[in-house]
């Protein structure tokens, strides 16, 4: 009974962390809006637009692996709002990244932990597909980290209100997703809950003691 009980439980949270891996995935590559930050193309909203402006400024990767990342989730912002498909042409115009090199980089400098949260979500939402793993979890940490650290503290001074950082009630359920896509080990889990054997006293030692 023990053994089934552990395996039913083993199956079950393998199960949950797939598919959390999965609606994770899916919010970070279609671009669900997460949050309202300012970045070096404006205002970003998703993970994926802060990472590709940093990558785009930086020259680190093409251009058409930036633009890769984001056309499914160009497709699926078009198809939602006026039913048409983006130009693969006009995708850097669509993102206002075509003069993202001549920007600040003083806007990133001060979000650190945005800029680098959105980094691990979204090297975590495809690495979680091959291997669930932690990087998902710690990149959306850092996000509200570096959100609340803003909204609430005001790190950095903003006098903007167009500018002002918010953030979407999605949030929640990528930190849910996040948190649920860790694979915990469920043998040490049951190891440790499972009853340990009370020892009892020698029939020999009682005997002698009688005597």
């Amino acid at each position: 009974m023990a053994n089934s009980s552990s395996s039913s439980s083993k199956g079950w949270l393998s199960n949950l962390s797939s598919i959390a891996n999965r609606v994770y995935f899916f919010l970070i590559i279609l671009q669900i809006p997460l949050f309202r930050v300012p970045c070096r193309s404006g205002m970003c909203t998703t993970p994926l637009h802060v990472t590709s402006s940093q990558l785009i400024a930086s020259e680190l990767f093409p251009v058409a692996v930036v633009k890769t990342l984001l056309y499914p989730g160009a497709v699926a912002n078009g198809l939602v709002k006026n039913m048409t498909v983006p130009s693969w042409d006009n995708l850097l115009d669509i993102y206002n990244l075509t003069s993202v090199k001549e920007a600040p980089a003083v806007t990133d400098l001060q979000r650190l932990e945005v800029l680098a949260g959105s980094y691990f979500s979204v090297a975590g939402a495809f690495v979680g597909l091959l291997k669930p793993g932690r990087m998902s979890m710690f990149g959306t940490l850092l996000l509200i980290w570096g959100l609340v650290k803003e909204g609430i503290l005001g790190k950095p001074v903003n006098t903007d209100p167009t500018k002002a950082v918010y953030v979407y009630p999605t949030m929640v359920i990528a930190l849910i997703c996040a948190f649920s896509s860790v694979k915990y080990d469920v043998k040490k889990v049951v190891k440790s809950a499972s009853p340990r054997p009370v020892a009892k006293p020698l029939q020999s030692s009682s005997k002698s003691k009688l005597k």
